[in-house]
């Protein structure tokens, strides 16, 4: 399983990187949100399935789309709240730009378990958030952990974290929902992978999305969300929530910020025609 998620970003991440560390942050209400960014790439086109060569030419001409790999640090109530740690290459750099240290981290949310959005977690084996409560759906867990796929990845993770490692069920979206951490709030997106869940933070009536990857190619899958690509799990399913999604976030007013959304990262989802604008902060 290690080699498939080094196959899936060697597969999505092509051209250069020009990486960019740690912004200054979105705001949301009294929370502040930081992009930690460990690279702003390309991604190529051969990965996406149900496009045409019309779409193509139109969204993404050179074979290519902007993307990005990217974790996101959420700051409220004197809490240090990350989610997602990308590979963990330029994670702590990013983090101590904007003031935090490995041990200040309380929690860390996961959104699922791929190898870009893991591999933070740990340091020569060890863990590396001491002091931090992690957060993972019981079927994302379930999944990584079963006899028949046995991610060392994701065994070494719950292994380190005894005691701190907490399972849970996500929230549905659109029905009332309670928070799972402080103002946080999970919610089932499964089909990328069989447990992949987004974050929404709220402080003072505001709100904003952190979707993982419900996207990988925002050129194309915006006008055309039914667009997956080749490594969701369940591309059926992905590309259902997927539609979920933007039409919740879109007809509430709920800016969205995006592990493969290329920075700044955060921005709104606009209804147009059959499909979707995202227009970047």
């Amino acid at each position: 399983m290690k080699k498939m998620n080094v196959m899936i970003m060697s597969a999505l991440l092509t051209v250069t990187s020009c990486a960019q560390g740690a912004e200054n942050g979105t705001r949301v209400g009294e929370a502040r949100v930081h992009l930690l960014s460990e690279g702003q790439q390309k991604g190529n086109t051969s990965i996406l399935i149900g496009s045409t060569p019309e779409m193509l030419d139109k969204y993404a001409p050179d074979g290519t789309f902007p993307n990005a790999v990217n974790a996101f640090l959420i700051q409220l109530g004197g809490k240090n709240i990350l989610v997602d740690t990308g590979f963990g290459r330029l994670l702590f750099d990013n983090l101590r730009k904007v003031g935090v240290d490995a041990e200040q981290v309380d929690i860390v949310l996961i959104t699922h378990a791929h190898g870009d959005h893991i591999g933070g977690m740990l340091r020569d084996g060890k863990k590396a958030f001491p002091n931090a409560q992690v957060y993972m759906s019981q079927r994302e867990h379930d999944y990584w952990t079963s006899d028949a796929v046995k991610n060392r990845n994701v065994l070494q993770i719950v292994a380190a974290y005894t005691g701190q490692f907490n399972l849970f069920e996500p929230s549905v979206l659109g029905e009332p929902a309670k928070p799972l951490v402080d103002a946080v709030t999970a919610f089932a997106t499964y089909g990328h992978t069989p447990g992949h869940t987004v974050y929404v933070v709220e402080s003072k009536g505001e709100k904003l999305m952190i979707w993982g990857d419900l996207t990988h190619a925002m050129a194309v899958q915006m006008p055309y969300p039914s667009v997956a690509v080749t490594y969701d799990v369940d591309p059926a399913q992905a590309v259902k929530a997927r539609l979920e999604v933007l039409k919740y976030v879109s007809e509430n007013a709920i800016p969205v910020a995006g592990m493969h959304i290329a920075a700044p990262a955060v921005g709104e989802i606009v209804k147009e025609g059959r499909g979707y604008v995202f227009k970047s902060r």
